[in-house]
């Protein structure tokens, strides 16, 4: 479907946002015009289809957040699907910390956060540097394969902490190679937005006795399955 067709009266009308959300996230999206001529942030092709492939996309994460949850890490936040935008919609409720170990990437992020006043934390660094602390909500869209994105997540997990994962047409591989070295609730929710993805609601993280980093090993031989 082209942008045309599903814009941002769209997505308003499929989310409830206000017209002041609608507005800053205007904003952003006009930003990841902007610099994506310049830093190939994501697809161009993508563009086409932004407030579908991209925002709603992200923004259906919104609901499944627990009404309890004060915090949320993004891994591998990228230009900013899903973290930013549900900073925005979760605005004033949860704190949201967005992770990318891409220097323009993370200029990106502040720049849109500072243009849709929108206080978010960036880290700039590589996953397997950031010392470990306990997030209520783990995210991530086109990061990793689910076996070493469960070895980035247990860095950010605590005991009742709970993962939302975008995943793609590869999800039932995906999940197999992760049981064998972790242990992990899961539940899998149709994507609204990608007819073959699914979001993958995983709690109670925890390795197996093997030691976790042969699931990252494992997984850097899977696709990721999903492209921003």
């Amino acid at each position: 479907m082209p942008d045309a067709a599903f814009g941002p009266q769209e997505f308003a009308a499929a989310t409830g946002v206000s017209r002041e959300t609608l507005s800053r996230l205007v904003r952003y999206a006009d930003l990841l015009r902007d610099w994506n001529e310049r830093h190939n942030l994501v697809s161009p092709k993508s563009l086409e289809n932004l407030w579908q492939r991209h925002f709603l996309d992200s923004a259906q994460l919104a609901p499944l957040v627990p009404d309890q949850a004060e915090t949320l890490a993004d891994l591998g936040s990228g230009a900013g699907f899903p973290g930013l935008v549900l900073a925005e919609l979760l605005r004033n409720r949860v704190r949201v910390t967005l992770h990318d170990a891409t220097a323009k990437k993370c200029a990106f992020l502040a720049t849109a956060a500072q243009a849709m006043d929108l206080p978010v934390t960036i880290e700039n660094r590589r996953m397997e540097e950031i010392p470990a602390k306990a997030f209520d909500v783990i995210t991530a869209r086109a990061c990793a394969p689910l076996p070493k994105l469960l070895g980035y997540a247990q860095n950010f997990a605590g005991p009742g902490s709970v993962c939302l994962f975008l995943k793609g047409q590869n999800v039932g591989s995906e999940l197999t190679e992760a049981h064998k070295c972790w242990k992990i609730r899961a539940r899998q929710i149709p994507s609204l937005t990608d007819p073959s993805g699914v979001i993958l609601e995983l709690r109670d993280l925890s390795p197996h006795d093997r030691n976790p980093q042969e699931a990252s090993r494992a997984g850097r031989r899977q696709s990721k399955g999903r492209r921003r």
